[in-house]
């Protein structure tokens, strides 16, 4: 069963945690995904829930439905690298708003990424 936040929904927590997985590659291009049901179960929600996150993945063209098959990870990479590079700009953003409004400078948010992934430039 996965912990989830009370902040955001629990189905676009699940899309963000499939659409991870798909960019890590543990779920890959054309692979079929469990079904509405199996999912549910593993993740300890309504299956609604998972029908709703698929859904969602569906109307963002990371899934396709295929009628008496199952819901399948696209095999669009173009459309993964997007989404990939959407994340790491949400990700960046996130992370220099919040260390602005704790009044830290762009220029040592630099030194301390540096001096927190261990490269000194």
């Amino acid at each position: 069963m996965v912990e989830f936040q009370s902040s955001k929904p629990i189905y676009m927590q699940i899309v963000d945690k499939l659409i991870i997985e798909i960019l890590q590659e543990i779920r890959k291009a054309g692979e079929k995904l469990p079904s509405v049901r199996e999912m549910a179960v593993t993740m300890g929600v309504n299956p609604n829930t998972i029908q709703r996150t698929y859904s969602e993945l569906e109307r963002m063209n990371i899934v396709e439905t295929r009628r008496g098959q199952g819901t399948f990870v696209c095999e669009n990479t173009e459309m993964l690298l997007q989404i990939r590079e959407s994340m790491q700009n949400e990700i960046i953003k996130s992370f220099v708003n919040q260390m602005e409004e704790i009044g830290i400078k762009k220029r040592q948010m630099i030194t301390l990424l540096q001096k927190y992934i261990g490269e000194d430039y």
